[in-house]
């Protein structure tokens, strides 16, 4: 994997942290996610979206439940702590700072 590979995946990591984050439940379902990633410039597909949300899952930064074949998937706290930029985890961006 390419440095520009690297950044965007990252960023991506960073997206559905911050995604999570602003749900009243912290949680969403991965159509949602989806969805929500194109819209704010990650177009992927679903086997890509489930390998990253695997991959947070390992680092203790969302859990997830396969319900009727449909993940869904939870911010922990370690989870929002990252997407704050309280904790910083190797793989997902750091957020910028307020202005």
């Amino acid at each position: 994997m390419n440095e520009y590979e690297k950044l965007v995946q990252a960023d991506m990591r960073l997206v559905i942290l911050r995604l999570l984050a602003q749900d009243p439940d912290y949680s969403h379902n991965e159509y949602v996610l989806r969805a929500a990633l194109k819209q704010l410039g990650h177009s992927t597909s679903y086997d890509r979206l489930r390998t990253e949300l695997s991959w947070l899952a390992e680092q203790g930064l969302v859990g997830t439940v396969d319900t009727a074949g449909v993940l869904v998937v939870k911010l922990t706290a370690r989870g929002r702590d990252a997407a704050e930029g309280a904790v910083i985890v190797p793989g997902v961006k750091r957020p910028e700072p307020e202005l």
